[in-house]
């Protein structure tokens, strides 16, 4: 079963304290993503940034502020959870204490209609639970095993249905390393054998890289990437992306563009950047992103506003002898804060996150001289010379030897607040015999200080 999301938003009114209404919170964005019939998409990101709130609209159990979401071509957006046809495994398990695992996987069938024989849901018990592999488990009571048994029979009740969509919300942060380990192996193997399009909530980077067709990537209830995992990892869009993903973390030098060469430490690093001078907010490049978003005055009513040269009728003037009514200049200070205003109330349809982001890409297109960060992935330095950047000069700090690889930990020359973390092989071990080695990126990406991306 494929499911869409279509520019949904969830919406949580806050509270009033004291009288007082703070801003209300935007828990999801404007999210669009499709999950393909059959596959498991994993929807990734730090607490709040509005996963879990998505599982759960798509359960049934939020209501969406806005937009729509579809079981195939079924609109299920005010559709009961009971008949969405979705299973959903909780983090906490939610078993039923006094019920056997048998009694535990067969509750939700006793309300399919037409209604099941005890035969057939004793024959559907056994599938599921061979399925999970806790086939000889169905007599125990959920004391009477262990946390990784627990989570199979969670799974087994939520496919005992058949469900047209499997989700799961967080369902091994109880489980200790080596349980996590095994079971979203199984996870994974029994969304395999099933065929159910399933969604999967976590925090861990790991997990969702390693079980997931697709993951979505999301900060601050805003979608910052939807990918093959291993795509997101090598081509992160913007600098939040590249930050969460990776084990160890990417490594960030604060760099500066400046007359069409990229500068690390006042040092040229890389070169061949457009150079334009300075980035002006009256640049007409930004009223072209305005209007293909629904922006509806013409531009010179837009330039004449950003200039401050925009005329309005004086409130509460009368027209002189000839008919012509006084008129003043409207005040306009002129901020990318201000601009986005004045667009958005003129039918600009984006919110003000993304249109911060396509002015950062305009100025990325403009090549301007800017302060922008890099970054290289620890396992992305060599000690010959690449086609990509110069050398990094680095003061070593301390060694580690980690199984077969060996982390060099330090920060740019003269720079002890620029830290730094390389991983090579231990057989590289003899070309480290200084304090300092220059070490060659094989890979960089280059992000504006906002995060967007530029190379």
């Amino acid at each position: 079963m494929e499911v869409r999301l279509e520019n949904i938003t969830k919406v949580f009114p806050a509270p009033k304290i004291k009288g007082k209404k703070g801003p209300d919170v935007y828990a999801v964005d404007n999210m669009t993503v499709e999950i393909p019939d059959g596959k498991l998409l994993g929807l990734l990101g730090p607490s709040g940034c509005g996963k879990s709130t998505t599982l759960y609209m798509i359960a049934g159990l939020h209501k969406p502020t806005s937009g729509q979401i579809w079981f195939g071509n079924q609109d299920v957006t005010n559709v009961p959870p009971e008949n969405r046809g979705i299973g959903l495994v909780f983090q906490n398990y939610a078993l039923y204490p006094h019920l056997s695992v048998r009694q535990n996987i067969q509750f939700p069938l006793h309300n399919v209609r037409p209604k099941l024989s005890k035969e057939e849901m004793e024959l559907i018990a056994q599938q599921m639970a061979d399925l999970v592999d806790i086939g000889g488990l169905l007599d125990r009571k959920p004391k009477e095993l262990s946390g990784g048994q627990q989570q199979r029979v969670a799974i087994a009740r939520a496919l005992a249905k058949r469900p047209q969509v499997l989700l799961l919300d967080e369902p091994l942060s109880n489980l200790d390393a080596r349980l996590r380990l095994q079971t979203r192996e199984e996870i994974r193997r029994i969304q395999r054998l099933s065929g159910v399009t399933t969604v999967f909530v976590t925090h861990d980077q790991e997990e969702a890289m390693s079980i997931s067709d697709v993951i979505v990537v999301m900060n601050r209830g805003i979608v910052q990437q939807v990918d093959e995992p291993q795509t997101v990892y090598d081509e992160p869009l913007n600098l939040f992306v590249a930050k969460f993903l990776g084990n160890p973390a990417i490594n960030i030098f604060n760099g500066e563009l400046k007359d069409g060469n990229l500068l690390i430490d006042n040092q040229v690093f890389d070169t061949g950047y457009q150079a334009k001078g300075e980035f002006s907010l009256l640049d007409e490049g930004i009223f072209d992103l305005a209007v293909e978003q629904g922006f509806t005055l013409p531009k010179e009513d837009y330039v004449a506003m950003l200039k401050g040269e925009a005329l309005r009728p004086v409130a509460g003037a009368t027209p002189d002898a000839e008919g012509v009514v006084p008129t003043e200049v409207v005040p306009f200070e002129l901020t990318l804060e201000n601009i986005y205003a004045f667009v958005k109330e003129n039918g600009y349809k984006l919110n003000k996150e993304a249109f911060e982001l396509s002015v950062q890409s305009l100025k990325a297109q403009l090549g301007v001289n800017r302060p922008i960060k890099v970054g290289v992935r620890p396992e992305a330095f060599s000690f010959a010379k690449t086609n990509e950047g110069e050398a990094v000069p680095i003061d070593i700090n301390f060694i580690e030897h980690i199984g077969r690889d060996i982390s060099i930990v330090g920060n740019i020359h003269d720079q002890p607040s620029t830290k730094v973390r390389v991983i090579i092989p231990s057989e590289m071990r003899s070309k480290v015999n200084a304090d300092t080695v220059k070490l060659y990126p094989k890979r960089f990406y280059v992000f504006e200080e906002s995060g967007q991306r530029i190379k």
